[in-house]
């Protein structure tokens, strides 16, 4: 049951993640980001996901060692979640690549480490690597982003470990139906990035309905949509109001019919790339 900020899903191997989380993508280093980190860690959040690419695991890192303290957390008390980036893909390379993310974010261990894009040829080598880093104690889960269900298939067929996460962009116009049901098959937890579609959803009709009949706002519904689905989920914002409010989502609940109703907005709509037609 998701009964609040601190509700975890539990992953293979027995790793607990949280359902809700903050994201930082296109979160440059500097004071906003410190601020919006400490902000999240201040009220409930348990998770924060960031990436090499992203370029600011140093701020994150300095987020997180303030808000500890200030606190009266411990490091075991977050969830942390970084990605090896594409030009580090490789059995050496990714090994390489994780030690800078944590030298970078000041950690020992990450909670989850993910494959950032399935680039043809080299995402199995760089899988190899999770799973030696995970058999050593390195990390606490391994997993992917923006993988398509045949590229789990393709990568089941040399694993020795399945991946125990798959963060994907998921929305109500890309609800990723397949892949949701394929995952929940392989005991893989999907994880939504873009959940609001960097704000493209905010004045869609049936979502603002929703939200009127509820007192809430737009994305508070996608963000229950989310959770209601078992998919986890990271908005980013670097706004404390913000912040606040995307995480209460908490004391209310969709109906089946609603569920339903959202579910049906399904274009097959991106705004990131295609993982299949990617080219960086």
């Amino acid at each position: 049951m998701i009964e609040n900020l601190q509700s975890k899903a539990t992953l293979q191997g027995g790793v607990q993640m949280p359902w809700f989380g903050l994201g930082v993508f296109q979160v440059e280093e500097g004071s906003e980001l410190v601020e919006a980190v400490k902000s999240a860690i201040k009220h409930g959040y348990r998770s924060i996901d960031t990436a090499a690419i992203y370029g600011n695991e140093s701020g994150v890192g300095q987020g997180i060692r303030e808000a500890l303290s200030e606190n009266n957390l411990s490091r075991e008390d977050l969830f942390i979640t970084s990605k090896v980036w594409n030009s580090d893909l490789g059995y050496a390379e990714t090994l390489a690549a994780y030690e800078t993310s944590l030298s970078k974010l000041g950690l020992d261990y990450l909670d989850l480490y993910l494959i950032h894009w399935p680039v043809a040829g080299k995402y199995k080598e760089a899988w190899r690597a999770l799973e030696t880093l995970y058999k050593e104690g390195r990390v606490k889960a391994i997993g992917v982003s923006n993988f398509q269900i045949h590229h789990l298939e393709d990568l089941f067929a040399d694993a020795e470990i399945k991946p125990m996460v798959n963060q994907v962009e998921f929305h109500p116009y890309l609800s990723q139906k397949e892949l949701l049901q394929f995952s929940r098959e392989n005991g893989i937890q999907l994880e939504a990035w873009a959940p609001l579609m960097q704000g493209g959803l905010l004045s869609q009709p049936l979502l603002q309905a929703i939200a009127a009949k509820y007192g809430k706002s737009v994305p508070q519904i996608i963000l229950r949509w989310d959770l209601q689905h078992g998919v986890i989920t990271i908005p980013k914002s670097t706004k404390e109001h913000r912040i606040i409010e995307n995480a209460s989502v908490f004391d209310f609940e969709l109906t089946q019919d609603e569920m339903n109703q959202i579910d049906a907005l399904n274009q097959n709509r991106r705004v990131g790339p295609d993982p299949d037609n990617f080219d960086f």
